[in-house]
């Protein structure tokens, strides 16, 4: 491995500058994903750019319109904002899921999308949730659907210089719910190998008039359903929506065969908890 250099900016401005920099350069925030692959020979950075002393990208902020999660903000964190934990549980009980209790003191929401892992957990939630990146570079500030950011296994659009500095989640509407659900083949600290997140909105009389489905493991990046939005809008919760809605899942499907599960059964698995994750965020726009 070359000389690994190692900075530790107090200012956005400054990890910009230090990115941009140098093209070997990797923004440092937990570390529990980036480490392993040091460790593994899997990347060969020449900078670290630890991104934890800058303030923006440490906090949480409740908006009129809008939540915004710091990038470098800890699952732990999350876990104990009892406000993010009401407006949008399921992206909380997703980012909870990573590593272990250790690990959530370190992994960071940000981190675990700019890994560009399909099977990550936080990020069919937050794709259910019509979650933003906010991103933050050399030519100034954008935002881009999280859906659109990953182009394949640990690849993004980011540009040289360019890094997510909060996740931005829209105000969800009253009689909302969102639920995430991932099989695993042990109880605990696994990767998934399917994960469903979705979201929905009803009506006063139980209809759904929006909802969004998204998928993890089963194709090359984190898949939006769309065919979901159609099986459930203008639906209540019986049986044939749940079977229209099991059918689009499983359709929307390409996955690889490997040794933690089969494209048959990862394709099977994704429509059992496309309808178990429906269930739970219904019953969850019900009750809000």
């Amino acid at each position: 491995m070359s000389e690994l250099n190692y900075e530790a900016p107090d200012t956005l401005d400054a990890a910009i500058g230090l990115l941009a920099g140098d093209e070997t350069a990797r923004v440092f925030a937990g570390g529990t994903d980036l480490l392993v692959q040091l460790k593994e020979d899997l990347r060969e950075p020449g900078l670290l750019v630890d991104i934890k002393r800058i303030q923006e990208v440490r906090e949480i902020s409740i908006g009129d319109a809008d939540v915004r999660i710091g990038a470098a903000v800890t699952g732990a964190e999350l876990g104990e904002h009892d406000v993010l934990k009401a407006l949008w549980p399921g992206v909380v009980e997703a980012v909870n899921l990573i590593g272990s209790d250790q690990v959530q003191g370190r992994a960071t929401i940000g981190g675990n999308l700019c890994n560009a892992s399909p099977a990550a957990d936080s990020v069919p939630a937050m794709v259910a949730a019509g979650a933003k990146a906010a991103i933050s570079g050399p030519d100034g500030n954008r935002e881009v659907a999280i859906d659109d950011l990953m182009t394949g296994p640990g690849q993004t659009t980011l540009g040289r210089g360019e890094l997510v500095t909060a996740i931005v989640l829209p105000k969800p509407p009253a009689r909302s719910g969102d639920a995430y659900l991932r099989f695993i083949p042990r109880t605990e600290m696994d990767i998934a190998v399917v994960g469903a997140g979705i979201s929905v909105t009803l009506n006063d009389d139980g209809t759904c008039v929006a909802a969004r489905l998204a998928l993890g493991a089963v194709g090359p990046t984190v898949k939006l359903v769309d065919a979901a939005c159609t099986a459930l809008v203008g639906n209540t919760l019986d049986e044939a929506t749940l079977e229209a809605l099991t059918q689009a899942a499983r359709a929307a499907c390409s996955p690889i065969d490997d040794k933690r599960g089969t494209a048959e059964f990862r394709t099977n698995v994704a429509g059992v908890l496309a309808r178990r994750v429906a269930a739970i965020a219904w019953q969850r726009a019900e009750n809000s």
